[in-house]
C-alpha cells in the first residue's frame, strides 16, 4: 500500500474527499430538484440537469486542487472534465430506468449504486486523461 500512494502522486486521498464532497453537493441538487418538480418534470431530466450544475460548480475544485498543475486553458481543461462527466451521465441514464422502474428503487439510492461503479474509472480518467502534467509526461499525449 505505501507504493500506491507515491505511484499515484498522492492525489488519491484528495480525491476521495473531494469526490465525497462533490457526491453531496451532486445529490443536494437532485433531491431539491426531485422534490420541486415532482409532479412537473421527469426525473431523468432532474439528473441531467443536477450533473451540468454539479460538473460547473466543482471544476474550480478539481483543476486548483485536486489535479494541481494543468497548464492548458481552462475551457480545454473543462471540456475534457465534462466529456469524463458524460461518461458517468450516460451511465445513470442507461442504469437509472432499470433500477427505478424494475427494481423499484429510490432514484437517489439508485444513483448511489451507478455511482459506486464508476469512481474508480472516474479518478484514473481524470488522472491521466484530463488533468495530465504533459510536461512530465510529452511522450504520451492522449489527445
Amino acid at each position: 500500500m505505501r507504493h500506491l500512494t507515491p505511484a499515484l502522486g498522492g492525489h488519491l486521498i484528495t480525491y476521495l474527499v473531494s469526490g465525497g464532497v462533490t457526491a453531496l453537493l451532486y445529490y443536494a441538487i437532485l433531491a431539491a430538484g426531485l422534490h420541486i418538480f415532482r409532479d412537473s418534470v421527469s426525473y431523468l431530466c432532474v439528473v441531467v440537469a443536477s450533473h451540468f450544475i454539479t460538473l460547473v460548480a466543482v471544476y474550480p475544485w478539481y483543476r486548483l486542487v485536486v489535479f494541481r498543475g494543468g497548464r492548458k486553458s481552462w475551457i480545454a481543461g473543462y471540456l475534457r472534465f465534462y466529456a469524463v462527466g458524460l461518461g458517468f451521465l450516460a451511465c445513470s441514464l442507461a442504469g437509472l430506468p432499470p433500477l427505478v422502474g424494475a427494481a423499484h428503487l429510490p432514484v437517489l439510492a439508485a444513483q448511489a449504486v451507478v455511482l459506486v461503479g464508476f469512481v474508480p474509472l472516474n479518478y484514473l480518467t481524470h488522472r491521466f486523461w484530463t488533468f495530465r502534467d504533459r510536461r512530465r509526461d510529452p511522450g504520451k499525449d492522449m489527445t
